[in-house]
């Protein structure tokens, strides 16, 4: 059985616990052993409902993880007992782990998982991986060192309709993939909240960037799982809202932040493989969400959000195609024990390369890939000029990021 200790109990715990609970309905060998918080009654809070500490409510739209209703850890297993702490360094040097999932905030990932890392612990980060580049570097050489599994918690790998997507490309039903479009505006967070009510996400010693950051990383996994790997970025990147606030029930201001990192982006890629693309994000925008859903073309036809166009005009729904056509294999090799749960199936993944002594689908490396492309967005629009991923990735170009590894001596 391998036993985890779980770091970072705030607003994604919920949507990670209920991946555990689907797990252990599964009869997957494995247990939380551990839940550790900078305030005690944050461990407790997920505990159980004896340790009395009221819940949070959800936030954000439908579908976000973030909206995942609170759930307590003995609701799901009472077999093992959880121990609670308030430091990660006395869970590492008291609790009976094998390996450790990390939570919190952007700006304590490289801490808290080369500690893990050195404790011989193996990691699942949530995403980004890493405050900059430099330190995603940092944590996956050391992890590679010693010979310990690091992933970062991609959930968006694991979208059924994502997964979906890559066997309809790999099957070649749209023919040689050529261009990939999409992106959004105007949505949940606009024109000028305080993002998933958390005011550090919008500034930079905290978050590193804005939504370049916190959505980018997802875009270029996605856009890396389907299309291949992303050779170069021309971005245009801007503070669009100057102020973001928070309001109580009643519509009053209850927190307002001035924003040094961005909330809008566009960007054009090129691959390896000869594929361009474009895409846009913002959380600001009055009036209206703009949405144009993924889209990617291909030499036969294209992929529109979950719908298979080919160029005879025939429309088919991806879902009802991968039942029909795909093996069983490929089945169990996608949604193994039937899961369709993103989180669950991230978890499941990271468990099952430990014991096989393999680095996860979401690996320490492709975060850093990600992490990589998406410091490329914002170095590009600061030099007004294309940027190759990889000099990125390498430190080669770092103005950016430079004021950041500066301030945590990175």
């Amino acid at each position: 059985m391998l036993k985890v200790g779980l770091i970072g109990c705030g607003r994604i715990m919920p949507a990670h616990l209920h991946g555990y609970r689907e797990l252990l309905n599964r009869n997957v060998d494995v247990r939380i052993k551990a839940l550790c918080a900078r305030r005690i009654e944050d461990a407790k809070r997920f505990r159980s409902r004896e340790d009395g500490v009221p819940p949070r409510k959800p936030i954000g739209p439908s579908g976000d993880p973030l909206a995942k209703p609170h759930i307590y850890v003995y609701d799901f297993q009472n077999d093992v007992d959880v121990e609670v702490y308030a430091d990660y360094r006395e869970m590492l040097r008291k609790a009976d782990i094998d390996a450790v999932e990390i939570y919190t905030s952007v700006f304590s990932h490289h801490e808290i998982a080369l500690a893990c890392i050195r404790a011989g612990k193996h990691v699942l980060v949530e995403k980004p991986l890493a405050l900059t580049v430099k330190a995603a570097r940092r944590m996956v050489e050391e992890a590679e060192d010693l010979g310990v599994v690091l992933g970062v918690a991609e959930n968006t790998r694991y979208f059924p309709e994502i997964r979906m997507t890559k066997w309809i490309i790999d099957q070649g039903y749209i023919g040689d993939v050529q261009m990939i479009l999409g992106g959004m505006a105007g949505g949940y967070w606009s024109p000028n909240k305080i993002v998933a009510e958390t005011s550090w996400r919008h500034k930079k010693l905290l978050a590193g960037g804005g939504a370049t950051i916190d959505m980018g990383v997802h875009l270029f996994h996605i856009l890396r799982y389907l299309c291949g790997e992303i050779e170069e970025v021309s971005s245009i990147v801007s503070i669009l809202e100057k102020k973001r606030i928070r309001v109580d029930e009643k519509g009053r201001i209850v927190e307002s932040v001035e924003p040094d990192v961005d909330d809008t982006f566009l960007g054009i890629f090129r691959f390896r493989t000869g594929v361009v693309g474009q895409w846009f994000f913002s959380w600001a925008g009055h009036g209206w969400e703009t949405v144009i859903p993924r889209t990617i073309y291909g030499s036969k036809g294209c992929i529109r959000a979950d719908r298979l166009i080919l160029d005879d005009g025939e429309e088919i729904d991806i879902a009802r195609l991968f039942e029909e056509k795909a093996s069983s294999a490929v089945k169990e090799k996608f949604f193994p024990y039937g899961i369709r749960d993103p989180m669950a199936l991230e978890t499941l993944e990271f468990l099952r390369a430990i014991r096989e002594g393999r680095d996860m689908e979401t690996s320490g490396r492709e975060g850093l890939r990600d992490l990589a492309a998406s410091y490329a967005l914002i170095e590009s629009s600061r030099l007004r000029r294309t940027v190759k991923v990889n000099d990125v990735e390498s430190g080669r170009i770092s103005d950016y990021e430079d004021e950041i590894n500066r301030y945590y001596g990175i």
